[in-house]
């Protein structure tokens, strides 16, 4: 049991917190994103009740908030919810296999959730060490190079990375990292982008540096980028 169900099952009212975490979830899903006051007027809340609700869902990657507002958070993938983003997942899915076959790496797609990036498709390799990255896992931006190709193409990317380094994920499309995210492991990442040129996501493949050694670009830069850019075609970019 996590903190917020334990926070639900403490509530002194006792009565419809869970019932209110579930009405601003699906206020959302239907007609987010939306600011807190938005929230307020469409679920008739009192505004301490309805962000004490959103801070507490946010806090768990179940909403993500931005200059917009609140919105679904992708975490919600890991747990069954297919109310959001189901294309993007249902369309990487074979993308990501046919990565695996060809590479004989675990590969993953990562979208980019505030100031995390979170795994929403997961293919692993059949047998053998494998990089295990279970869907719904929530990671830093700045470590990994799918972190690093989320950020090389936002507006911020070349103060966080610096400017050298981001410009040169962009100028080549794909981002490498060894023992960056965890130690002993190295990937290879690059950009995902859908219709009007619009960064949808980051196709990765990872494995043990033993194998793919201290340069994994020079053997899955071509096939992670390849499977990039399959999978932005079928989303229409």
């Amino acid at each position: 049991m996590d903190s917020l169900e334990r926070g639900v099952i403490k509530n002194k009212s006792g009565v419809g917190v869970l019932d209110k975490a579930v009405a601003v979830l699906s206020l959302l899903a239907e007609e987010g994103p939306l600011p807190l006051a938005g929230v307020v007027e469409a679920t008739g809340l009192p505004r301490p009740t309805a962000h004490r609700i959103l801070a507490a869902l946010e806090a768990h990657h179940l909403v993500v908030r931005d200059r917009r507002g609140y919105s679904l958070g992708l975490r919600l993938y890991g747990w069954g919810n297919r109310a959001a983003g189901a294309r993007l997942v249902d369309a990487a899915r074979p993308v990501l296999a046919a990565l695996r076959d060809e590479t004989g790496e675990s590969t993953q797609l990562y979208v980019r959730e505030g100031e995390h990036r979170i795994c929403v498709a997961s293919v692993e390799r059949s047998v053998g060490l494998r990089d295990t990255v279970p869907v719904g896992a929530v990671l830093p931006l700045e470590r990994g190079s799918a972190g690093k190709v989320l950020l090389a193409y936002s507006e911020e990317g070349e103060l966080r990375l610096g400017a050298a380094e981001a410009r040169e994920i962009r100028e080549r499309g794909w981002a490498e990292s060894v023992a960056e995210r965890e130690a002993g492991v190295a990937s290879v990442s690059a950009p995902v982008f859908g219709g009007g040129g619009a960064l949808r996501a980051a196709v990765c493949a990872s494995g043990p540096i033993f194998r793919l050694g201290e340069s994994p670009g020079k053997r899955l830069a071509g096939p992670v980028v390849a499977a990039a850019r399959e999978l932005g075609r079928a989303l229409g970019g």
